[in-house]
């Protein structure tokens, strides 16, 4: 409510332009997203202060449609501002504004690499070091990357990669509901920090010690055989399929539309592709648009 007593315009849900927030990790990617968006013919706005969002969002809901669709790249400078930017999406959100969030993050060893390499320092660092900088960054950050619709690792994504990523999430074509990504991994080479889910396929009998499986892959038919073979391993398919309904409707009903579903084993080769394999056809089956990953099948 205004001082007067009257109603503060706000943006109708009919109205509105549709609300991507761009923000993550210093040197994880945000102006290559920006980038991106631009190129997608997204209205694009870099650094914008957090307070100003809902009347830029205002702006768009008077534009006649001329601005559909806007994205906010924003950054962390101090406690204060990031405060604003938490005060303001949850300002949208009970407006009723299509609003995501995006959250770009990568490895500690990158983004020194990647400060390294520019000869810049870490915005946070003061006169400490670059790694105490993102230490205080991401402690600033963890709200809110706990909050993101979608987060993207960037560690080991060069710049194509990442813009093929946001090119397959905001290009514009008709939206579904929810969007999966189901990768298989290996947890000698790390848990993927983008995981929503994990799933744990070590109590399997690893295809690894078989002599004529060894060098397959759970794509392989045989090898997909024999896991499937093994005691556990179809009750926990389907165990695990009715689980990710439950927690899709969930998503669904929370105006989540994004979810990484992380499926691990020892090297990321036989059975997390095998489970990954079936698992992504449970989930197209129920409706969800899936996009399957082996992030680490063919890196021994």
């Amino acid at each position: 409510m205004s001082d007067d007593g009257g109603a503060r315009p706000m943006a109708g849900e009919e109205n509105a332009p549709e609300l991507v927030i761009i923000s993550g990790m210093s040197g994880a990617g945000r102006s290559t997203a920006a980038k991106c968006l631009e190129d997608l013919g997204w209205f694009v706005v870099d650094n914008l202060p957090p307070a100003l969002i809902p009347t830029m969002v205002d702006l768009g809901a008077r534009s006649q449609g001329n601005v559909a669709r806007i994205g906010v790249v924003v950054d962390v400078r101090g406690r204060q501002f990031f405060d604003d930017l938490l005060t303001s999406l949850d300002e949208l959100e009970k407006r009723g504004v299509r609003l995501r969030v995006v959250f770009l993050d990568s490895s500690d060893d990158a983004l020194v690499r990647r400060f390294e390499n520019v000869r810049r320092p870490h915005p946070l660092q003061a006169d400490g070091r670059i790694v105490d900088g993102i230490a205080q960054e991401r402690d600033l950050l963890r709200d809110l990357r706990g909050e993101a619709d979608l987060v993207i690792d960037t560690s080991n994504l060069n710049v194509h990669q990442l813009r093929a990523k946001l090119d397959a999430q905001f290009a514009d074509h008709d939206e579904p509901e929810l969007r999966a990504t189901v990768m298989s991994f290996g947890f000698k080479y790390g848990l993927p920090v983008d995981a929503d889910l994990v799933v744990d396929c070590r109590f399997l009998p690893n295809p690894h010690w078989v002599p004529e499986l060894r060098a397959r892959t759970g794509t392989d038919a045989d090898v997909a055989d024999y896991v499937f073979q093994q005691p556990g391993a179809n009750e926990f398919l389907d165990g695990y399929a009715e689980l990710l309904r439950i927690v899709a409707e969930g998503y669904r009903r929370e105006g989540k539309r994004y979810m990484t579903l992380a499926v691990g084993c020892t090297g990321g080769k036989h059975r997390s592709v095998a489970m990954s394999e079936r698992l992504t056809k449970r989930l197209i089956a129920d409706g969800v648009e899936t996009v399957l990953v082996h992030r680490d099948m063919g890196r021994e």
